[in-house]
């Protein structure tokens, strides 16, 4: 179990769906490319500060929460 969460942290949020670890992966990556964020090779994040983090995690969740009410109200631009 120590190496289980290797290069995330102590991360123990699960992904409800596996298969879109990389899809989320790929909208982390544009997110921090558009926020002027860089993200280590090795995904390790933990020399950042708070506000580069909660940044980049707060955008993530806005371009989530974008792309659902898309696709509930039938305006898919995926």
């Amino acid at each position: 179990m120590a190496g289980q969460n290797q290069g995330r942290g102590n991360r123990s949020n699960n992904l409800v769906v596996p298969q879109a670890n990389a899809a989320l992966q790929q909208l982390k990556y544009e997110a921090a490319q558009e926020l002027g964020v860089s993200i280590p090779q090795d995904g390790y994040m933990g020399n950042y500060t708070s506000r580069e983090t909660g940044s980049l995690g707060g955008y993530i969740t806005k371009r989530l929460v974008q792309m659902a009410e898309q696709q509930l109200s039938g305006r898919s631009n995926m």
